[in-house]
Parts: structure tokens; C-alpha cells; sequence
């Protein structure tokens, strides 16, 4: 089968269509037939060697990149029960040590990491689900926040921020977001928009005198989303190293994503808003790779198969 992997790590150039043998499903596993691979900025930092540096993964030869996926089971290991060969699924892979990854013809995995996928969304829209709809409900979950709170979201254009201002509107907390894109924020939910060069903290009291009560900061701003939050809030971080200083008592929190096929059947439940910026063959990841790494996309670039 073919499949994108990287050989050593470096800039795009380093990635390289392969021909690997079809992996095969062992106890409790599925073998998924790929049809679309969403491209994630820890793909980027997979590639460059950054995740080996910083001793999250150790040094190999050949590294599987790509987290998300959908596709259609093709084959059940044993003891596997609730799906059948021929069923439209997506699924995560949130191991990094790895040879393959999402960017393949073929992938194996753990059954409890795939779910239906969405009925009324094409592959493409359905791979850009997983890793970032998780990475929102999971932030979410930590924050414990009940209807009527009030949360900000920085970055919240970007897929994990606009992910997470729906979901949390959706469970009635007011949402405050901060990016780009006012309109998409007050469409997904949000109460209040914040400009991207807003003073958060400053604006973020203005309307919500006191502070709010959590922030999740998928923007890297630390402090500056901190000085948001009232005294005891909550606080949450999807950014390695952006863990501020957990001062007047905010609680702060980092999320670690991790695969869970129930929780992502429950975000299938949600009908969420996908965005999808461009879709690319999966021959030319080097470019995705490229494009994403410059910015300013409404939404993910999708490999197809």
C-alpha cells in the first residue's frame, strides 16, 4: 500500500510516498480503509524532530504521521464487536512512536478509538473531527463548568477554539471568544467576540466584570488569558510550554489528548461545524505540510485517498 512517512525529520522535503505492506488487525483491533487524513499542526512538529527533542518520541529511522481519519472497515481482529466490515468510521491514532500514521492507504486501530462516522458528512468533512473535537470536549471536561458560566476561548477560530465555542454553547455556558473571524464565532454560539489584537484580559473584564470563569487557551497566550479569569477559576491549555503560573488560586490544567471511541460518538451526536480549507492528494503532503505552516487557513487541509 502507499503511504506518506517521514523519513528523518526536517522540513517538508523530508516526507516521502512509500510502498510498506497492508498492516494487519490484531485482538481488539480494526483495519480501516482510508479515505481522507486531515493535516494537524502536530503532524508539522511529528516531521521537524521537535516532539524528539523535547523526549515525547524516540529517534527512528521512518515516522508514521497523521493522527485523524475516516475511512471504511475492512477487516476485524478478533474479539471486536459493534462494527462491521464495509462501515463508515473515523477514528484517532494518538500514539507518536509509531512507523504509519492516518497518512496511508490503510491503518490499524484499536477498536475503543473509532466511532460511526457522521451520517450527513462526507469523508473529508468527517476526518477533520477526531483530533480536534476531542481535544475541545476533553478541555472542556476538565474545566467542569455548569450552564450559565461563563468561559473564554482564545483562538477560537482555529479548529480546537471553534470546536470548542460550539460545544460549550451547546451545554448553555456563555462562551467569549477571541480571533479572527467574528461572524463564524457568533454562528458556532459565541455571546461575545474578541478581536485577535485584543487586550484579552481588559476586554474580557469589561464585559464580564470579575473575570470569567475559565478560560481555554488554544492560542499559546498564558498570562495574558490568566489575567482573564476571576480568582479560583479554571483554567486549561492545549499549548505545550504556554502553562502559566497558576496565580490567585486558578486551578490550571493541561490537556493531553487521548483516543476515546465513546467520547467521540458523542461528539457525532453534536453535529458539529466542520471547515475544511482545501483538499490535497496524498501524494502532495509535502505541500499541505507548507500551506499549513503558513497560516491564516478558515479550517484544515484534508489528504484524500
Amino acid at each position: 500500500m502507499r503511504a506518506v512517512v517521514a523519513h528523518g525529520y526536517g522540513g517538508p522535503e523530508v516526507l516521502r510516498l512509500v510502498d510498506v505492506p497492508v498492516p494487519e488487525p490484531g485482538p481488539g483491533q480494526v483495519r480501516i480503509r482510508v479515505r481522507a487524513a486531515t493535516v494537524n499542526p502536530v503532524d508539522l512538529v511529528t516531521r521537524s524532530g521537535a516532539l524528539v527533542e523535547a523526549g515525547l518520541m524516540a529517534p527512528r529511522e521512518m515516522t508514521g504521521i497523521g493522527w485523524d481519519m475516516a475511512g471504511t472497515i475492512d477487516r476485524l481482529g478478533p474479539c471486536v464487536d459493534g462494527f462491521t466490515v464495509g462501515q463508515r468510521v473515523i477514528g484517532l491514532r494518538d500514539l507518536l512512536d509509531v512507523s504509519l500514521g492516518a497518512y496511508a492507504e490503510y491503518a490499524v486501530l484499536d477498536a475503543d478509538a473509532v466511532a460511526a462516522a457522521p451520517a450527513e458528512l462526507t469523508d473529508v468533512e468527517a476526518a477533520t473531527l477526531p483530533l480536534n473535537g476531542l481535544t475541545a470536549a476533553q478541555s472542556l471536561d476538565l474545566l467542569g463548568l455548569s450552564a450559565g458560566d461563563t468561559l473564554l476561548v482564545t483562538g477560537a477560530t482555529g479548529a480546537v477554539g471553534g470546536f470548542a465555542v460550539e460545544i460549550a454553547a451547546q451545554q448553555g455556558i456563555q462562551v467569549m471568544g477571541q480571533g479572527l473571524d467574528a461572524e463564524f464565532l457568533r454562528s458556532v454560539g459565541a455571546r461575545w467576540t474578541l478581536a485577535r489584537d485584543a487586550d484579552v484580559a481588559a476586554e474580557a473584564r469589561r464585559l464580564v466584570p470579575g473575570g470569567v470563569h475559565a478560560a481555554l487557551d488554544t492560542a499559546g497566550l498564558g498570562g495574558r488569558a490568566l489575567a482573564a479569569v476571576r480568582n479560583r477559576g479554571q483554567f486549561v491549555t492545549v499549548v505545550g510550554g504556554a502553562d502559566p503560573i497558576p496565580l490567585r488560586g486558578i486551578t490550571v490544567h493541561h490537556e493531553w489528548i487521548h483516543a476515546d471511541g465513546q467520547a467521540l460518538a458523542r461528539l457525532v451526536e453534536r453535529k458539529l461545524t466542520t471547515r475544511v480549507a482545501a483538499t490535497l492528494p496524498l501524494h502532495a503532503a509535502a505541500e499541505a505540510h507548507t500551506r499549513l505552516a503558513a497560516g491564516g487557513l478558515p479550517g484544515r487541509i484534508v489528504l484524500t485517498l
